[in-house]
């Protein structure tokens, strides 16, 4: 705190905004160590008014029956039902709970039990719903009694209002829950919701079952009607186009597949014959045919005639060999060889021919098949495209059949499920009179008020840090501005300074006794306060910086006036000349000199008439015996219409340089720097400013848009004192500057305030 301001590396800068490094938990602990006497009292506030409203609510009774969709049943006389019932899934349960829902259920109830004659369901019940309705009778005008319709449907509001009905998990079970003043009217009309709901069931499948006999029986006699006349237009059909059925098929159906089947054997007979026939040619092209041809062909004569011709020719070619080819006997051997294949191929001609005769035969007898095959088609087509009509028409006839034995089918079974309707729900546990209030819970609602009290507590916590947008730490100082902030004052009002007259500040100093004095001369009346000691700190400051650059001229500036800056000025110069020092108090506000209207109210010379030489400096002083301090009050500026050009001149520089040579310290008491410029022209000779802020008062954004406005004072600012501090409150916000803290560590070393 005591070290020297950090230098300010531009003048201008753009302060944060405040609360951007907020979003932690650590603030979020400060924020209710700051705020929790109006957290506690909010939720103090919640708890009894729960409190309030558990003693006032009317107790009400919750009573429940159970109900279950028997499956079983359901299938068991699920192939009888006229109306194609299916197995039950999740849709059909909760369709369930929708009709027990149904105004139809409720309405039910309602007659039975006569509730439209229960006060409960008439005047709302309980003191708040005669209120209501007296309410609403003396602003209607012409007080009628209501009409039944009336009662009925306020009945209904309430009575959906008390009534709740929900599936248990994923299984076939409804829960119906009421809730009443009375236990046993609850579990009345929780049974009587259960029973009207199973006679619905009930009626309504009887209902539906007798409309649909008697519509079944209508439509089963135009069925039967219809039906007639499609099997009538059947064979009529038949006889006009020849057609003849034999076995399940049609005689021409029966014709083609016949003759389709010998065009196959025929076309088989004809390839056969006209391979046999090509084979032939090849073998008749061939002198001699080999031994493989011959006994294919199984020619007796054919294979005796290759013998001979074999066995002539081998001996040829002895003979040949032996006596030479011209021999005569070799020559008779050709000769007869010759003659065999003469007789050979004259038999293989006639084997040709006769392969030849086989294939005409045959190729004759495939193009009479193809030819009776084609009158078979053509008069199949002709068929075929008559059938096309007889299929559409059987086609009819049987589905007029079908439909008519299936609404006869069905027509049995309305006739004998009439006599037996049956529903899938079933009570598997009737609602009992409650032992005990459902409502109002009072754990439930002294923890909902709890929670409530906790949610609107942080809630308004939270707007009132928001909405806090006041200096109140030296953090926020050091942060928001960049300027160590040097000392923290505490409101000399709470620290019990004494508010008595206390006279003259001296002999000199005044006639008339002020209730300020005492707070301007504390620090030498309570020289050992916490007051004092953070004046001290200020001082220490000072010096600190002074060893670093020239430090005689301090100016205590502040944004808005009543901040506390001439209270602090005096202080701070009384402080240093009760140390021995040399110091001089000067009032530099020319436009409120409030500091020589409380100290000097009767000088008659002051600044201006040393400025311009109208006084010397010696006369124009006032001494504080107690302190030997000097004050230089601000003389007659009533008539000063531009004090800015006043503190600029040369003369006012002459002056400060007249005082520096004099004194060790000279502090200036200047003007707050929002309302005038004349501190801001004071900086060519101030060596530093001290900056006085107004604790939990003076606007954060105030400050920074004034300070960033005024770089000349930036330049020279020693440091920021925050003044007027609620100790009590300070702890709140920083538990080492308390109250309890500063008297517990701090005050052996001096009287405690």
């Amino acid at each position: 705190m005591l070290q020297v301001n950090k230098p300010i590396s531009s003048i201008n800068r753009e302060y944060p905004e405040v609360g951007n490094s907020s979003n932690t938990f650590v603030y979020y602990l400060e924020v209710v160590r700051r705020q929790y006497l109006a957290m506690l009292a909010v939720v103090l506030g919640c708890l009894i008014l729960a409190s309030l409203y558990l003693f006032t609510a009317v107790p009400r009774f919750t009573s429940t029956v159970s109900m279950v969709i028997d499956t079983r049943k359901v299938q068991l006389f699920q192939q009888q039902s006229v109306l194609g019932d299916v197995a039950i899934d999740s849709a059909t349960v909760e369709t369930q709970v929708e009709i027990l829902n149904s105004e139809n259920i409720s309405l039910a109830v309602i007659r039975e039990l006569r509730l439209t004659d229960d006060p409960e369901f008439t005047a709302g019940g309980g003191l708040l719903g005669a209120i209501v309705s007296s309410v609403a009778r003396l602003f209607s005008g012409v007080q009628l009694p209501p009409s039944e319709l009336e009662l009925t449907r306020g009945a209904l509001g309430r009575f959906a209002a008390s009534r709740r009905v929900k599936r248990v998990g994923r299984t076939y079970v409804m829960e119906i829950s009421f809730t009443s003043q009375d236990s046993a009217k609850a579990a009345r009309i929780a049974n009587a919701i259960a029973d009207a709901y199973i006679v619905d069931q009930l009626e309504a499948k009887y209902q539906a079952t007798r409309r649909a006999s008697v519509w079944l029986q209508d439509r089963i006699k135009e069925l039967r009607i219809q039906a007639s006349a499609a099997q009538k237009a059947v064979v009529d059909f038949k006889i006009a186009n020849n057609i003849v059925d034999t076995g399940g098929r049609l005689m021409n159906e029966q014709q083609l597949a016949e003759v389709n089947s010998q065009l196959v054997l025929a076309h088989a007979s004809t390839a056969e014959a006209k391979a046999r026939l090509d084979r032939m040619n090849d073998i008749v092209k061939q002198e001699i045919p080999d031994a493989s041809v011959a006994d294919a062909l199984r020619n007796e004569t054919i294979v005796k005639l290759r013998g001979q011709y074999v066995d002539m020719a081998s001996k040829e070619s002895i003979w040949s060999a032996k006596y030479g080819s011209d021999h005569l006997a070799a020559v008779n051997l050709r000769r007869q060889m010759a003659e065999i294949r003469k007789n050979i191929t004259d038999e293989l001609k006639r084997i040709q021919e006769s392969y030849k005769s086989d294939y005409d035969i045959a190729l004759t007898r495939e193009q009479a098949v193809k030819s009776s095959l084609a009158s078979v088609v053509s008069e199949a087509q002709l068929t075929n495209q008559a059938q096309i009509q007889l299929r559409e028409l059987e086609s009819s006839a049987q589905s007029y059949q079908a439909m008519y034995d299936n609404f006869l089918q069905r027509y049995m079974e309305s006739v004998q499920q009439q006599s037996f309707p049956i529903t899938e729900a079933r009570v598997i546990s009737a609602a009992t009179a409650p032992l005990g209030k459902s409502h109002p819970k009072t754990l439930t609602i002294l923890a909902e008020g709890l929670a409530a009290g906790l949610i609107l507590s942080f809630g308004l916590a939270m707007a009132r840090e928001l909405s806090d947008k006041v200096f109140r730490t030296t953090s926020q100082v050091e942060q928001l501005l960049g300027i160590n902030c040097i000392a923290i004052l505490p409101a000399l009002g709470e620290a019990g300074a004494p508010f008595a007259m206390a006279g003259k500040l001296g002999s000199t100093l005044g006639k008339r006794p002020r209730q300020p004095l005492d707070l301007l001369r504390y620090v030498v009346e309570n020289p050992l306060s916490r007051f004092a000691e953070a004046v001290r700190s200020l001082k220490v400051a000072v010096d600190l910086n002074g060893i670093v650059r020239e430090n005689r001229v301090v100016a205590i500036v502040s944004t808005m006036p009543n901040e506390g800056k001439s209270t602090l000025s005096t202080n701070l110069a009384q402080l240093m000349a009760h140390g021995g020092a040399r110091v001089i108090l000067v009032d530099a506000d020319l436009r409120n000199p409030s500091l020589s209207r409380d100290l000097v109210p009767e000088a008659q010379m002051g600044l201006l008439d040393v400025m311009y030489r109208k006084a010397r400096l010696e006369d124009a002083l006032t001494i504080d015996p107690q302190t030997s301090l000097s004050i230089l009050p601000a003389g007659v500026t009533s008539k000063l219409l531009h004090t800015n050009e006043v503190l600029a001149s040369k003369a006012m520089n002459d002056l400060i340089t007249q005082l520096r040579s004099k004194f060790e310290y000279v502090v200036l008491d200047m003007p707050p720097i929002a309302p005038v410029v004349d501190a801001r022209v004071a900086s060519s000779f101030v060596d530093s400013f001290i900056f006085v802020v107004e604790w939990g008062e003076t606007k954060i954004d105030v400050v920074q848009h004034y300070l960033r406005a005024a770089p000349e004072i930036q330049e020279k600012l020693l440091g920021v004192a925050l003044n007027k501090a609620n100790t009590g409150l300070l702890a709140r916000y920083e538990s080492y500057h308390g109250r309890q803290y500063y008297q517990k560590y701090y005050a052996r070393y001096g009287s405690t305030d």
